[in-house]
């Protein structure tokens, strides 16, 4: 049997049901498994703990498929975990608003390492860690014969999977990619997707839910969109009666999108403005012109995909969130996000704490905000709460 031996006191991280296993808890490694291959994990004293996927390259040394002993891992395993996924968001997706969505949520779904998200009629697969990759063909097949999709596209081309020892790939795997970006429906608004060119998937899908509370409180307001990509954010705040909205991002491209975004809605364009540059050279402009807003989103890309890279990342966080402070009239708000894993709920809220103090303002938290509820997060599994947001008024 291929099977990896932990240290001693190694196991209570696995006894929570915590499902990585980091290689500075190893003790030894049997039968020299290969890369994503299934392997059994033992604590030190010989007890079985789970199944795994063995990832070599990684600091995640493992990743648990399951708890069970007699658990088999293979395509129905797959099946089984695919089909419940699927359930799941058939109870929580208003598919008769919403086109688009997140199906598979990695490790909070019992499939670590595998995203699969639904755009309309295609999806578009992640295969982020080296057990995902191992059962690529097999989670496919199910795919295409749970769904039925037109297209299967893959988005693989993250730096994720470099830490898996894994190349960046990206490319159809079944069917045929639309030549015209797709047109989804998201709570009876419409968005042009890029799949192939877009960050993440296509389209933040994860925010559905903050995009309507955005929505509900911008009527008569004026609204900057930090980092506005192809105008999520923008085309909800107009759609809610905002006054006008101020649009940036360095893409151009995206923000071309974000305008079509902006006409297939019917909204008018009148209110709107864009601006394309450096987001932390546009807000210093924006404070140096004694400009003001009454609501600030701010939702930049990831900073810190590790904790390793936080403290390095709060700087970053702690720059855009001043001058977004600093950017609000009295009694205005901020909408602020992170997406970094390496940055949880509480440093988020210290860093925004601390440059709300360095902005000169008194600020209260209204809200806390995560990702919508087709990215679960396993209860013993914080890391796939990766979505943090705080909705603050001066």
């Amino acid at each position: 049997m291929k099977r990896l031996i932990l240290k001693k006191g190694r196991e209570k991280a696995l006894l929570r049901r915590h499902p990585w296993v980091y290689s500075g808890a190893i003790q030894s490694v049997e039968g020299a498994p290969l890369a994503g291959e299934t392997i059994a994990i033992h604590s030190a004293s010989g007890q079985f703990l789970a199944w795994g996927a063995f990832s070599p390259e990684s600091q995640i040394r493992a990743r648990v498929w399951g708890w069970e002993e007699d658990l088999a891992v293979d395509a129905d395993f797959f099946r089984f975990r695919i089909a419940s996924a699927l359930d799941l968001r058939r109870q929580w997706v208003e598919t008769d608003k919403t086109s688009a969505y997140r199906l598979v949520h990695a490790e909070s779904d019992g499939v670590p390492g595998l995203v699969v998200d639904r755009y309309n009629d295609t999806l578009v697969v992640q295969f982020l860690s080296a057990g995902a990759e191992f059962w690529r063909e097999a989670i496919l097949s199910t795919l295409v014969e749970l769904i039925n999709p037109d297209c299967v596209y893959e988005r693989s081309d993250v730096a994720v999977r470099e830490l898996e020892g894994l190349p960046p790939q990206a490319g159809v795997l079944f069917g045929d990619l639309p030549d015209e970006p797709l047109v989804i429906r998201e709570l009876g608004l419409a968005f042009k997707v890029d799949l192939a060119g877009g960050q993440k998937t296509g389209f933040y899908l994860d925010q559905r839910d903050n995009r309507q509370r955005c929505r509900e409180m911008v009527r008569g307001r004026s609204v900057l969109n930090g980092f506005a990509f192809t105008g999520g954010f923008t085309v909800y705040a107009l759609a809610g009666g905002a006054e006008s909205v101020l649009s940036i991002d360095s893409s151009e491209e995206a923000l071309q999108l974000a305008q079509e975004n902006v006409a297939i809605n019917g909204l008018s364009a009148d209110r709107c403005q864009w601006i394309t540059g450096d987001m932390f050279e546009e807000l210093r402009t924006l404070r140096d012109r004694g400009l003001q807003f009454d609501l600030v989103v701010l939702d930049p890309p990831k900073f810190a995909p590790t904790a390793a890279q936080a403290n390095k990342a709060a700087r970053g966080y702690k720059d855009i969130n001043l001058f977004g402070f600093k950017l609000l009239k009295p009694g205005g708000i901020l909408m602020t996000f992170s997406c970094s894993g390496g940055v949880d709920m509480p440093f988020f809220q210290k860093i925004v704490a601390d440059a709300a103090l360095d902005a000169g303002v008194d600020a209260r938290l209204l809200y806390r905000l995560g990702q919508a509820p087709d990215h679960p997060t396993h209860l013993a599994f914080p890391e796939g709460t990766y979505l943090k947001g705080l909705v603050c008024q001066v």
